[in-house]
């Protein structure tokens, strides 16, 4: 199994669509990064992301819109075609298992966790800022007080 992981905004809001009796939510993420290349000239490069979150939770919806940072997670799905002009292209998408809202853009509880639409357990994803923490049993003798 290939588990894919992203972090980044919405490129445009959220459409929701009914197939077959099920609700999907398709968004596109874009993740940038800033680099220096070998002549050190700045550059950037943005990939983006398709991906659609097949889930009765609609209500996610109405925050999935243009700017706001989420997190992402779920199975790749990358398709080839041909572009407009003749040339090989690639698509890359996602099939969306968890969705979480990060805040960022809308400067509302900047990297805070502001909802919740994941299908299962609730995952925090860590930040570059804070380590994820490591929990183990503790016993009562362990406790410092």
């Amino acid at each position: 199994m290939i588990k894919l992981q992203i972090v980044g905004n919405l490129g445009k809001d959220c459409i929701v669509k009914e197939v077959n009796g099920k609700n999907v939510i398709n968004f596109s993420v874009v993740h940038s990064e800033r680099y220096k290349d070998s002549q050190g000239i700045q550059k950037e490069r943005a990939t983006w992301v398709e991906c659609a979150y097949w889930s009765d939770r609609t209500a996610i919806a109405p925050y999935l819109t243009k700017g706001t940072t989420i997190y992402a997670e779920g199975y790749p799905e990358a398709d080839a075609y041909m572009n407009k002009d003749g040339q090989a292209a690639a698509t890359l998408r996602m099939r969306v298992m968890n969705i979480q809202l990060l805040g960022g853009a809308k400067g509302d509880n900047q990297g805070q966790n502001q909802g919740n639409a994941s299908s299962g357990a609730a995952y925090t994803a860590p930040t570059a800022s804070t380590p994820s923490p490591v929990t183990a049993p503790v016993a009562a003798d362990d406790l410092p007080f």
